[in-house]
């Protein structure tokens, strides 16, 4: 097709899309020289994203709605069609077909025996390598080998992780449907996959990656499973010499367990908030681990301070003008995800060169296996806008930052449920107001029909906490405050 042919088709569809489905075998018969309908297709297909076209399963193309992403419903009978809230109950697997795809490249890679001999004692070899150098906070080299092993021990449990965070922008109505991404070290795609896997079919998606290393293969492999209507683009640079103006505003900056990389995380990230779109986030995940999860909060404080951003999510800052300078190791924890048959059969592999693993450890021990859902995340914004609009009266209730005053007093207080359940004995939380100078812990000394809200509220919840102990709890340089039977609490938000 000629470039005159091209814009006659653009033409027709800008004028059509008002109008009507826009038929590409309608299209080719307006156009000069009548091009071939796929042809047609395949420059529509192009320009979908600026266009604003969403291609349905019969071929042809219609206008993306305006508002929050939701699932298309088909009317049928020539009724019109209509969308629904975004349904999310959680993530129970890796969908097959990506994870025949990642097969097939460790097969073309290693050959159809890859979990065992040489190629299976390679990739174990070479997992372990990175698992120590994260808990070292040491940088990763990525190459090929490299890449396929993080995809085989990380990819699933990270697919699953993004789309929870994202669930909750869904579920506040922050994910357009027509949603512009930007993904910073998007790695070997376990989010994009998440995040495609996530929206629902009425949602046009314009989905950038910027990945320099050799992890860029393995994702764009992974991304050619993603929907007609999840337009991709790769750009292999390091996140701190992309431009992130270059691809205009986005709705949803992701940075997914990245910035822990970064030589200056929280500059790097507030020079990106500028790309965000009027109303969009940024969503920031790390592992939970205690060094990742505890330098996600000092970037988190640090882009707030710094370059004016404010916390949407989870650890939101409940009094005006406060904020937190505890340590504030936070993380949620979902439910296990399904055991993939990779990480199966590579920790199950025949053994090479090495007999056993490192200190004595046997095939199919589960060394290999990784399905916890677990992952500290910060949400951020830059309009001012926090997930829970609540402002504590400070004639009523006190501030946590002011919790040394009240060491063996009762108190009235509100705080947000930051941990699940940390105790070894009585039940305990993490939980803060956003002016703790250190962290505090609720502690459940006795449970009772009105206080059993702090073990039942979801994490992130406001909980409202009357005649609560505080009490100084000097081994862990903490405050503990006591829930026992004199102490009510309550839902504020969830």
């Amino acid at each position: 097709m000629n470039g005159s042919q091209r814009q006659g088709v653009l033409d027709n569809a800008r004028y059509l899309r008002r109008v009507r489905p826009l038929d590409p075998e309608e299209i080719a018969e307006y156009v000069e020289g009548h091009p071939h309908p796929a042809a047609v297709r395949q420059v529509l297909r192009e320009h979908a994203v600026e266009l604003g076209l969403l291609e349905r399963e019969n071929g042809t193309f219609v206008p993306v709605e305006d508002g929050p992403a939701g699932e298309e419903v088909d009317a049928g009978g020539g009724g019109e069609d209509r969308r629904v809230d975004l349904a999310f109950d959680g993530v129970e697997t890796l969908p097959e077909r990506y994870a025949r795809r990642l097969e097939d490249l460790l097969v073309a890679e290693f050959g159809a025996g890859w979990p065992d001999g040489d190629s299976g004692d390679r990739l174990r070899e070479r997992v372990r390598a990175f698992k120590t150098s994260y808990l070292r906070d040491e940088s990763v080299e990525y190459d090929r080998l490299t890449a396929l092993g993080y995809a085989v021990y990380h990819l699933p449990a990270y697919y699953a992780a993004v789309q929870y965070v994202l669930a909750e922008l869904a579920a506040d109505g922050l994910l357009p449907a027509e949603l512009r991404v930007l993904d910073v070290g998007a790695g070997v795609g376990g989010p994009a996959l998440g995040l495609h896997e996530l929206l629902p079919g009425g949602t046009l998606v314009d989905y950038h990656a910027v990945e320099p290393s050799t992890a860029a293969d393995v994702l764009t492999e992974l991304l050619a499973e993603t929907g007609r209507n999840f337009h991709t683009t790769v750009h292999r640079e390091r996140a701190e010499a992309f431009d992130p103006d270059r691809e205009g505003p986005v709705d949803v900056l992701l940075f997914a367990n990245v910035l822990s990389e970064l030589e200056d995380a929280a500059g790097t990230l507030g020079r990106y908030l500028d790309a965000l779109a009027d109303g969009g986030t940024v969503a920031a995940l790390a592992p939970a681990d205690r060094e990742t999860a505890i330098g996600l909060r000092e970037v988190e404080r640090a882009v707030e301070r710094e370059a004016g951003a404010t916390v949407y999510a989870p650890t939101l800052r409940l009094w005006a003008g406060e904020h937190p300078a505890g340590e504030c190791w936070s993380f949620d924890r979902k439910p296990d995800i399904e055991v993939p048959a990779l990480q199966r059969r590579l920790d199950e592999g025949e053994r090479g060169r090495e007999a056993d693993g490192p200190d004595g450890r046997s095939p199919g021990d589960g060394e290999f296996v990784n399905v916890d859902v677990q992952y500290a995340y910060s949400l951020l914004r830059t309009d001012g806008r926090e997930r829970v609009s609540f402002t504590p009266d400070p004639d009523r209730v006190a501030k946590m930052a002011d919790s040394e005053r009240h060491v063996t007093d009762r108190v009235d207080c509100v705080g947000v449920k930051l941990s699940h359940d940390l105790g070894s004995g009585n039940p305990l939380f993490l939980v803060g107001d956003g002016s703790e100078r250190v962290d505090h812990f609720a502690v459940l000394a006795e449970s009772t029909t009105l206080n059993r809200t702090l073990e039942e509220a979801d994490y992130g919840a406001v909980l409202w906490f009357e005649n609560v102990l505080v009490l100084w709890n000097d081994d862990e340089g903490a405050y503990n405050l006591v829930v026992d039977g004199e102490t009510v609490i309550d839902l504020v938000a969830r």
